[in-house]
């Protein structure tokens, strides 16, 4: 009788895809319960029916995968060479990874890139702050600190990353930037009151008329399905977050977002969306595009922000662009004839290729 008594377990959910295997997991993206092969098979075909949909590829061309040992450009390094064997594409890929100098972080990061070189079997470029601007950001966070070095870091890795594209000779760059991404930065852009990045931020391919296009295959693809793809297909990534980013403002926007998927999964998609339709004035002055006096790169100031910023490290001021600061003069003292109120180089962003 107590045997009897005692309540049945109910039966196992099945796959709604196959309605076959046993459920091994809810998709976050859509709250569907899928089986691990099921899961691939989706998880898979989104991003191929991305990449087709807006013609990120042609064949024949060469492109290199912004590789720093974390999730998202493992699972993208793994999931674009079995695309491009799967789907005949016709590409040449290679792994390119900056290393920023982070002790303890990025030469830990950069050994996963290397074993990842000899798992998917792709050619490895590795370019470093220290050969390209003569710091590592160990030593710009020790002149610095830790509050404005964010700033520092993406600046240089994102024209890092161009320099190292030259040197492959690469037709465009693929990142791992995922749907949480974006859509954090359409929140960080509008509340940091940036037109010029707003407008851009959601395009999935970027840089069209610069040195070299960038695209974004995961651009609708959740963070946590990521992860979840990399841990059932047991692939090898580094996972330790950056020791001086704690404190980014781009964490509390990540946050944000965190809190909105838990309420609704949807709100992400949502975001993004906004993003797109976003449509600035007519009437709203957006900076021209040209190119770096000092080193060519691409900027809408005589200077570019990379630049900018060496310039204080290099004379003793690493404040020199950072925020709305007032021009310096040759002697590096502030130059108080300046109107405050107007824009010098030193305080001016740099037009940029960030995604």
């Amino acid at each position: 009788m107590e045997a009897d008594s005692k309540p049945k377990k109910s039966g196992a959910r099945l796959c709604c895809v196959c309605n076959q295997n046993r459920a091994a997991l809810k998709r976050p993206k859509t709250l569907e319960l899928i089986c691990r092969e099921c899961f691939y098979a989706v998880f898979e075909e989104e991003i191929h029916q991305v990449i087709l949909e807006n013609q990120l590829f042609k064949p024949g061309d060469r492109i290199a995968i912004g590789a720093s040992g974390g999730k998202d450009s493992t699972v993208l390094a793994y999931v674009l060479s079995e695309l491009n064997r799967r789907h005949n594409y016709g590409l040449d890929l290679f792994l390119l990874s900056v290393d920023e100098g982070i002790t303890g972080y990025r030469d830990d990061s950069l050994e996963t890139v290397k074993r990842n070189e000899l798992q998917y079997g792709l050619p490895l470029k590795i370019v470093s702050y220290k050969d390209l601007y003569g710091w590592t950001m160990d030593e710009i966070v020790k002149m610095i600190g830790l509050k404005n070095n964010c700033t520092f870091c993406g600046v240089f890795r994102r024209q890092a990353l161009d320099r190292g594209a030259a040197l492959l000779k690469v037709d465009k760059v693929a990142t791992g930037h995922n749907a949480d991404d974006i859509a954090e930065t359409v929140l960080l852009n509008i509340l940091r009151g940036d037109i010029a990045r707003l407008s851009r931020c959601t395009s999935i391919i970027t840089g069209e008329d610069g040195p070299i296009p960038r695209c974004k295959p995961f651009k609708y693809t959740y963070e946590k399905e990521i992860v979840m793809y990399a841990y059932f297909k047991k692939l090898d990534y580094f996972s330790t977050e950056c020791i001086y980013s704690p404190n980014a403002y781009r964490g509390f926007a990540r946050e944000f977002i965190k809190d909105l998927e838990r309420i609704r999964p949807r709100a992400i998609l949502d975001i993004i969306k906004s993003g797109e339709d976003f449509r600035i004035s007519t009437t709203t002055k957006m900076p021209e595009q040209g190119t770096c006096e000092r080193c060519g790169y691409i900027s809408s100031q005589k200077w570019c922000k990379a630049c900018v910023l060496l310039e204080g490290l290099n004379r003793g001021l690493p404040k020199l662009g950072i925020g709305r600061t007032q021009g310096l003069n040759s002697d590096g003292k502030k130059d108080r004839k300046r109107d405050s109120r107007t824009p010098s180089i030193e305080s001016k962003q740099c037009g940029s290729l960030e995604f």
